[in-house]
């Protein structure tokens, strides 16, 4: 029996593996080549690490930076570090795949949120700029 997040593109031969260190690079390309990102960036300030827990790569840690007019978008922490959110795999796929609200998942524990809640909020045009390079990549994306 298939899972519907296991099909891959039928008209991409590049499908890329969610949180695999290829689907990483791809996003940091976007995210360098987004002027949308570096627009926010010249009024945002946030360094953010997501790490995902128990997927098929284990343990994936990633980050997005933003700050004076750049935003850099790579595996590790960030450095600073002012918010931290940790989840699980399947909680992770639900969330990209828009089978789940992010805001539901943080509010019912699935996501666990560590540093300042403020910046977070102050920062929430930064995660709208993202998500729009999120999506240039989503369809690319095999979740697997």
């Amino acid at each position: 029996m298939s899972n519907p997040h296991d099909e891959q593109p039928t008209d991409r031969g590049d499908a890329i593996r969610y949180l695999s260190l290829d689907w990483i690079t791809a996003l940091s390309a976007e995210v360098d080549e987004s002027a949308h990102m570096r627009e926010v960036a010249e009024h945002h300030t946030v360094g953010v690490t997501q790490v995902v827990s128990d997927g098929p790569e284990g343990d994936v840690t990633y980050h997005l930076q933003v700050a004076d007019g750049a935003a850099s978008f790579g595996a590790g922490p960030a450095d600073p570090e002012h918010v931290r959110m940790e989840q699980g795999w399947a909680t992770a796929v639900e969330v990209a795949t828009g089978e789940l609200n992010a805001q539901e998942a943080f509010i019912n524990g699935h996501i666990r949120l560590f540093g300042d809640q403020r910046k977070l909020l102050e920062s929430q045009p930064v995660f709208g700029a993202l998500d729009a390079v999120f999506a240039s990549v989503r369809d690319r994306t095999r979740y697997e």
